[in-house]
């Protein structure tokens, strides 16, 4: 079963889906996820939107895909000069997870809005995978740097 969801970041947004169960036996995985500005080709643009499995406490437009919570990351570039095309960029992880996840948008240029699109595959996970995703989310959460 896939899951959709959507909406529109301002600049420095965070944006929580609720996805936590009580039993922890629904996991989800990333299938697909687009960007598209708010009015495309008559705005300069530059976004960075990704998705972490905690809660973001500052909002900004790097991507260190070294980081454990980080589950994908999407750039859209776009100008109302026609020489320079709209771009976009997605990169996601295969993981499975269990809990709430967070959507956060930053532009670099104009501080403009960005939509997103996101499908999630949702997964039946029994026990002992549920458990260990859960496990897995909860050193994520509590390892200091």
């Amino acid at each position: 079963m896939i899951k959709t969801f959507r909406g529109l970041l301002g600049d420095g947004a965070q944006e929580r889906i609720r996805l936590e169960t009580i039993d922890g036996k629904t996991g989800y995985r990333v299938k697909k996820f687009e960007l598209i500005g708010r009015t495309p080709g008559s705005m300069t643009i530059e976004s960075v939107v990704k998705i972490y499995s905690i809660k973001q406490t500052t909002i900004d437009g790097m991507v260190d895909f070294s980081e454990q919570t980080l589950l994908a990351a999407g750039y859209w570039s776009d100008n109302s000069n026609v020489v320079y095309p709209s771009y976009e960029t997605i990169v996601f992880d295969n993981v499975t997870f269990n809990q709430d996840i967070f959507v956060t948008a930053f532009d670099a240029s104009a501080g403009e809005f960005i939509n997103y699109y996101l499908e999630l595959e949702q997964i039946s996970l029994d026990d002992i995978e549920a458990t260990a995703v859960i496990l897995k989310n909860f050193r994520n959460t509590n390892t200091v740097a």
